[in-house]
């Protein structure tokens, strides 16, 4: 306790103002007297904490990751914020600038400063009796269970229960419920540290041994739920080989419930771990496996197309080739695949799946054949072939069963059913299915609802808000765009955010916010292209135009139609290209001085396009545009006797945009 007074009145009644300071434990006996006044001071909370911070550093911002470390080790304790800051900034590990301090290098855990290292552990050696069991308590963590405790400490029942007792009389601990049922909590995270620190190394790794061991034996329940919490144990035990197999169950268990970043963790730390093994065919293949899951959950969590995704997938099919025949060259393939498909490198997609398509026919294998074609349907929709993507990817739809999701095959981050039936819907649209495709892309947004699969869910919201903006649904396009920015958020899918961030801005400018929405599509195709996807940005460039053309920005649209061109014509992605030969002619008709006969080109390359590709909801479109134009020439015979024709072609869809607008055409031109 201390004690400070202060003379706050000289009169010749003096009063004195009394200042006492002193810890939880302590009880006053002059409490409950009017005159006196309890504060009781809590713990900072993390903000002011964190401005605690900058008060040391002199009011000069620190780094971030040094913040949080801080924050997080000090427990809102002030003393202990003071002293780790200045430890920090005394230790060599930042450079002062101007304005803020910078790390020089990546940063360690923080230690223990000297002196409230030297404190702690004079507190504890005072208990040198519990001294061992406050040690065997700080390497099973933060908080523990009596019931663990008790099953891997050397003591009897009787010896440890008083044992606790004194650490919670001295407040090294805290306690929650009686035992054997108890848990007990360090009360700072740095008195754990200080009676872990103290341990040695050896004896170190063989608690950790001996935790890891009765976790498999005696709680399995918490093995299966938390296999990181083993392969921790395991890997400070210096227990390499087990804690690889429990780091890659720690990040499968991640992966499935959609905690990416937290799986790439897991998986990296088991690659890492493996060099320190010796070559081995085991080893190969537990590396094979590594590289293959860290593959999937990067692509989730940064992107189909980043450069990580490459070099996993990559090093994976190198092991593959290693390893000979191994179930995992399949999802290699179809990583490499999908990195591929979308960079775009058409050709190279179109190759693996060609290849994923034998393999299937060469082991009768249904569940590879699902993947085979539901790649060769993406890749050929993609490059234009529309009715051989529909071939493939309705092959895909009728082979997929249920039982197939429980295949480790398909542990690829993307429910391969969802995928066939969203790609099926692009498909019939551009064929000219609109209902057909609605349908399809219904039951895609259903089915990864009912699967509670955030990628699958996020990825057919996307795909679903394309539907509607095919079909010129506003609001449809809103909500479902909107809500898949939202989970894409949540969960961390950058390709998904991008993309729906695009398609509502198109929705928004649609709906009377023409520069808003115009600044969503540009925010959502440069995040887009950050993921280093390439594929879709021709469909992304041409909402841009046609929001453009709708606010009177003629030049811009052209614009961003010519770089559409270009990466129509390097990337071979031909799925949108009569779309944006019709946009371009509509917009040149926009811009004074410009030759009819230009337009007149670009709008027939259009309906020719289409033609080829035998994309008829793009054929209605170039028909329509190039009908108009005839019309204002004043061939009007030539303009219906083009429209009527594939107008006359369709037998569903007559409550589209598009359809309702080539019927009053037709009425127009009759």
């Amino acid at each position: 306790m201390e004690f400070l007074s202060l003379l706050v009145d000289q009169g010749p009644t003096a009063r004195i103002l009394a200042l006492l300071t002193f810890r939880p434990d302590f009880s006053p006996p002059w409490s409950g007297r009017s005159h006196l006044t309890q504060v009781t001071l809590p713990r900072l909370p993390p903000r002011q904490a964190t401005e605690m911070t900058s008060q040391v550093a002199h009011g000069k911002a620190l780094p971030a990751e040094v913040v949080a470390q801080v924050v997080a080790k000090t427990d809102g304790v002030p003393l202990f914020v003071e002293e780790l800051t200045k430890m920090v900034l005394e230790s060599g590990m930042l450079q002062e600038r101007e304005e803020r301090y910078e790390l020089t290098g990546p940063l360690p855990p923080l230690a223990i400063p000297a002196t409230l290292h030297d404190s702690l552990m004079a507190r504890l050696d005072r208990l040198a009796t519990v001294k061992g069991l406050a040690q065997l308590g700080a390497a099973l963590g933060r908080e523990f269970s009596y019931a663990l405790l008790q099953a891997v400490s050397p003591w009897d029942e009787g010896t440890l229960q008083r044992g606790l007792h004194q650490l919670v009389e001295a407040e090294f601990l805290y306690q929650r419920g009686l035992p054997p049922q108890a848990t007990y909590v360090f009360k700072h995270a740095l008195i754990q540290d200080a009676a872990y620190q103290s341990l040695l190394k050896s004896t170190r790794q063989q608690y950790h041994q001996r935790i890891a061991q009765v976790l498999e034996a005696h709680f399995p329940e918490i093995a299966e739920t938390q296999p990181e919490l083993v392969a921790q144990h395991y890997t400070t035990a210096g227990c390499h080989e087990q804690a690889i197999l429990y780091w890659q169950r720690a990040g499968q268990h991640a992966s499935d419930r959609s905690a990416h970043v937290e799986a790439i963790s897991h998986f990296t730390t088991g690659i890492e771990l493996l060099t320190s093994l010796p070559e081995t065919p085991a080893r190969t293949q537990d590396a094979v496996t590594l590289h293959l899951a860290l593959g999937a959950a990067l692509q989730m969590a940064k992107g189909l197309a980043a450069p990580e995704v490459e070099q996993a997938y990559t090093q994976a099919y190198a092991l593959c080739q290693q390893v000979g025949e191994t179930p995992e060259l399949v999802p290699v393939l179809f990583g490499l695949w999908r990195y591929y498909v979308v960079r775009p490198q058409l050709h190279k997609a179109r190759e693996l799946g060609e290849t994923l398509l034998r393999l299937a026919h060469r082991a009768h294998d249904a569940a590879l054949a699902v993947i085979a074609h539901y790649a060769l349907g993406a890749t050929w929709l993609w490059l234009g072939a529309l009715s051989a993507a529909r071939q493939h990817l309705e092959e895909g739809i009728a082979r997929y069963t249920s039982d197939q999701r429980q295949d480790p095959v398909f542990r690829i981050g993307q429910d391969l059913d969802v995928g066939c039936r969203a790609c099926a819907a692009l498909t019939l649209w551009l064929l000219g299915y609109p209902d057909q495709a609605l349908a399809r892309q219904h039951e895609s947004l259903v089915l990864a609802q009912e699967l509670s699969h955030p990628y699958s869910l996020a990825y057919a919201q996307c795909r679903s808000a394309l539907i509607s903006q095919f079909r010129r649904d506003v609001p449809a396009v809103h909500e479902q765009a909107d809500a898949a920015v939202a989970l894409a958020t949540e969960h961390g899918f950058p390709l998904w955010v991008s993309a729906g961030t695009s398609l509502r801005g198109w929705a928004l400018a649609m709906q009377g916010q023409g520069e808003k929405g115009r600044t969503q599509i540009h925010q959502g195709t440069a995040a887009f292209q950050a993921t280093g996807a390439t594929v879709y940005v021709p469909y992304l460039y041409t909402l841009l135009a046609e929001i453009s053309d709708h606010l009177s920005h003629t030049e811009d649209g052209l614009r961003a139609l010519a770089e559409t061109h270009t990466l129509v014509e390097q990337h071979e992605e031909r799925w949108w290209e009569a779309e944006v030969y019709r946009l371009r002619g509509v917009l040149l008709l926009r811009q004074p001085g410009t030759p009819q006969a230009e337009a007149e080109t670009w709008l027939q390359r259009a309906l020719d396009v289409a033609r080829r590709q035998e994309a008829k909801a793009l054929e209605l479109r170039a028909a329509m545009s190039l009908s108009r134009l005839w019309q204002q020439q004043g061939k009007r015979a030539e303009a219906r006797e083009l429209l009527a024709p594939i107008y006359g072609w369709f037998t569903e869809g007559f409550d589209t945009a598009d359809l309702q607008e080539a019927k009053a055409l037709l009425e127009m031109l009759s």
